[in-house]
């Protein structure tokens, strides 16, 4: 025990080493050197881009490591972008697609994840294995034949075209979420279902009185990191969104890049960009929160 107890504790620097004023001066320096360089790292694409979007054309591309405009500010960027370039209708339409997705994903990862942990069926684990093996398919593969399905959904011959449908359902099936969930779910002591069955609860009963109200760490992380997914998406709703009034802002800035200045695009990205961010900082904590308790509810 004492042999495991000196490996567990061995590093760089002993225990005896740390307690030594040079050597704990030395790792306070490295430890704010560290961070330093982690903020700076991503906070500069940041904050160079907060420079460009009110920066003129010229200055950006003849001195674009400045770290000021090297005139006045051009706060005009950002309206001509919000209202001539519409960033604010295609921010709603984002906004739309990432509501849509967060909704369609929580029904479908919760609901699977709630069969395969606590119902527990005879074919569940057929039915996980299924949803595992769907890891290792590459998404450009999948590309053509989910294409092809929602141009002529089986069996009804339906075309999801232009229509956030066809962003929302094949978002929804996504097998990483639903494995997160099914591993929050195997987390919840069995005592609390089974006392719920021997109170006469059926199984609808059991996930709305029980599972749901104890899943919302999880649905806080799931709802999070969806938004952002589906808040920077491009290549699918470029695929089946050929509307440009309907466009989310990821593409209906590229569509824009051939006939607007390279200050009015930096200006949309960053009204893009901002919302992603605000949405961070403002469930920082309960996204935290809920990170550390994706083990599951310990009894």
């Amino acid at each position: 025990m004492a042999r495991a107890s000196e490996l567990v504790e061995r590093g760089i620097l002993s225990h005896v080493e740390r307690r030594q004023p040079s050597a704990r001066v030395g790792l306070a320096v490295t430890h704010v050197l560290l961070l330093v360089a982690l903020v700076i790292t991503g906070l500069l694409p940041l904050l160079w881009l907060a420079k460009a979007a009110v920066s003129t054309t010229q200055d950006t591309v003849t001195d674009p490591l400045a770290l000021f405009p090297s005139g006045e500010i051009a706060w005009g960027n950002l309206a001509d972008a919000w209202t001539t370039g519409r960033v604010g209708q295609f921010l709603l339409n984002t906004a739309e697609i990432a509501a849509g997705t967060v909704i369609a994903t929580l029904i479908v990862s919760l609901t699977s994840a709630y069969v395969i942990s606590v119902l527990r069926p005879a074919w569940g684990r057929y039915f996980f294995a299924a949803i595992l093996a769907t890891l290792f398919i590459p998404g450009v593969i999948s590309l053509v034949p989910l294409y092809l399905t929602v141009v002529s959904v089986p069996p009804f011959g339906v075309s999801l075209l232009n229509t956030y449908w066809a962003i929302w359902l094949p978002a929804s099936a996504n097998a990483v979420v639903v494995v997160i969930v099914q591993r929050f779910f195997d987390g919840i002591p069995r005592e609390m279902f089974d006392a719920a069955r021997i109170d006469g609860a059926g199984a609808f009963r059991v996930f709305v009185l029980i599972a749901l109200p104890l899943s919302r760490p999880i649905i806080g992380v799931v709802a999070l990191l969806t938004a952002v997914n589906s808040w920077k998406d491009f290549l699918w709703p470029l695929i089946v969104i050929s509307d440009g009034s309907r466009q989310p802002i990821s593409v209906a800035l590229a569509q824009s890049a051939q006939s607007t200045t390279l200050s009015f695009q930096l200006a949309g990205m960053l009204l893009a960009v901002l919302v992603p961010i605000v949405l961070f900082v403002a469930f920082q904590r309960s996204f935290l929160r809920g990170v550390s308790a994706t083990g599951g509810i310990k009894g």
